[in-house]
């Protein structure tokens, strides 16, 4: 079981921080539907995608989590640059320690206009006004980044096929295919009370 959510997560989290491609299309929104591989999804701007899952397709939940950062986790940031300097957290994610330099860096983001995403190490953690960490990559660049106290904070959790239900807040990482149908191999639900990171 421990391994088979390892590939949940570790399929997941490559979606999540791999570098944006030109066919990459990133939905987020609601179930409206599950018909056997065709999943229907409508989006916060209130426009319906269908996606069909592909052999094998995989699903992992998402929970709030309790534990508060700490120097050495391996984090995933959205964040947006702030009117003062710097780069506040939009949302952030914890990684399972076995996918400790999973898309490590730095890239633009499409959560909102102008957000980036950032894995790294948390090489600091400071508490003013919710906490400032630092994260750091291989190549040995830095990247401090504030996380407001309403910043959601979540981590990866099991999930099933049944979790799918209509109004429940998805992400799903796509394709777009030659034809503009949209194709995907992993889904993220809230099925724990919070909404997918990212």
């Amino acid at each position: 079981m421990k391994l088979k959510l390892f590939a949940i997560v570790l399929g997941t989290v490559s979606s999540l921080a791999g570098a944006a491609q030109a066919d990459t299309v990133r939905v987020r929104g609601t179930v409206v539907d599950l018909a056997g591989t065709a999943l229907t999804v409508k989006a916060h701007d209130g426009k319906t995608d269908t996606v069909t899952l592909t052999p094998g397709w995989m699903i992992s939940g998402a929970k709030a989590s309790a534990t508060d950062i700490k120097q050495g986790d391996f984090l995933g940031i959205a964040s947006v640059s702030k009117v003062d300097g710097g780069s506040g957290a939009l949302e952030v994610v914890i990684f399972p320690a076995a996918l400790r330099g999973t898309g490590e860096g730095d890239r633009d983001w499409d959560l909102q206009p102008n957000s980036r995403m950032t894995n790294g190490t948390v090489a600091d953690v400071t508490g003013i006004n919710g906490q400032t960490v630092t994260l750091t990559y291989s190549n040995g660049l830095k990247k401090e980044i504030a996380i407001p106290q309403s910043t959601p904070i979540v981590t990866f959790a099991t999930a099933t096929p049944a979790d799918l239900k209509p109004g429940m807040a998805v992400f799903v990482s796509a394709e777009r295919g030659s034809d503009g149908k949209l194709v995907s191999r992993r889904v993220v639900v809230g099925n724990h009370g919070v909404a997918p990171p990212m």
